[in-house]
């Protein structure tokens, strides 16, 4: 898996004598703010940062990527877990019932090429788990799953405004997501398995 070193402070500001290992994802599943929103729900995910991959401009701003031209960017969250506790199928299984991985235009409202549902396998470990939590998705689903698994792609965080949006902003994100009828698609969708692996329906 890949591997980031997670440095622990002291009280003092040295570096802990023993550092902490985890384990990250990327994963484009339409705005951003709500895919963040959903993996912070997670146990065993520390982090989940907004931002933007796939495309061709290095370091794009949010304007270059939505109002600038094909950038070719999906707007992707970058998320840190601790693999002792979440496994990377796990994470996957939250990805599906959290999405709608049956539109291949974009996602609930918001439609366009950085809107698309992708997964960025980050390894060749990660591509064949990818692969085969797609395939076991769609027949027990009995959906046509069109979500691309693609290979590891360059991460841009995006400004800090669209950092923990949902915490800083909390009365107009509640009005986008609603208003972008994310949930009610992903109920009508997954049922009772709906956002499976959160904290709002977590594992058995």
């Amino acid at each position: 898996m890949h591997r980031t070193l997670i440095a622990l402070a002291t009280a003092t500001g040295a570096l802990a004598a023993t550092p902490a290992f985890a384990d990250t994802a990327l994963f484009a599943g339409g705005c951003f703010w709500s895919v963040e929103s959903n993996f912070e729900k997670v146990e065993g995910v520390s982090e989940a940062v907004s931002g933007f991959a796939g495309g061709h401009v290095e370091n794009p701003t949010y304007n270059e990527v939505a109002y600038g031209g094909d950038t070719g960017h999906y707007e992707t969250v970058e998320i840190t877990f601790d693999p002792n506790v979440v496994s990377y199928e796990d994470l996957l299984t939250v990805y599906w019932h959290t999405t709608d991985p049956t539109d291949a235009a974009g996602q609930f409202c918001d439609q366009g090429p950085m809107y698309k549902p992708a997964i960025f396998a980050l390894n060749e470990e990660q591509a064949a788990i990818a692969e085969a939590s797609k395939a076991a998705i769609a027949q027990s689903s009995g959906y046509t799953i069109v979500t691309e698994i693609k290979p590891a792609a360059n991460f841009y965080p995006a400004g800090p405004e669209h950092q923990d949006f949902y915490k800083t902003n909390p009365a107009h994100y509640e009005r986008y997501r609603i208003g972008c009828g994310r949930d009610v698609v992903i109920r009508d969708l997954w049922g009772d398995q709906a956002f499976l692996g959160t904290s709002e329906n977590p594992f058995p």
